[in-house]
């Protein structure tokens, strides 16, 4: 139950962080920065996170059924199960986002699949430190 708390809480919130990102860097507002277009971009971050959580919380908690069954799979380490979130949460929100738009070309491919890459890493990465799956010997320990 904790790693789906812990996808649900941080998958939408750097999800959201990046997409914005990704928006704005692809629409040119990066061009020429001053500290009131970083506020500006911070206060938008803000009002849309509720969109966020509303619109990433299903697939943040796909992403966290996904890391439970490979968490399961003893020949699989937590480092390779990581990147194996990763790659799927990548290929997933390329795919979902990376043709829209007028332009369509590898650098939006990629930034929009680090949309899916980076919260997917980083929660699965959170969970396997604070959520070890119990093991017969861990059982037979407590018992």
């Amino acid at each position: 139950m904790k790693r789906y708390l812990i996808f649900a809480a941080i998958g939408p919130l750097i999800g959201g962080l990046l997409l914005l990102f990704a928006t704005t860097y692809l629409s040119g507002y990066w061009a020429h920065t001053n500290l009131m277009e970083v506020k500006k971009f911070f206060v938008v971050l803000f009002k849309s996170l509720q969109y966020s959580y509303l619109f990433g919380l299903l697939p943040a908690l796909m992403m966290a059924a996904i890391d439970e069954i490979v968490c399961h799979i003893r020949r699989i380490g937590p480092a390779v199960r990581v990147v194996i979130v990763g790659v799927i949460g990548f290929v997933a929100t390329a795919f979902m986002y990376g043709n829209r738009g007028a332009d369509a070309g590898v650098l939006q491919f990629v930034l929009y699949g680090l949309v899916g890459l980076v919260p997917a890493m980083l929660s699965s990465w959170l969970a396997g430190k604070l959520c070890a799956p119990v093991t017969a010997e861990a059982k037979q320990a407590q018992a």
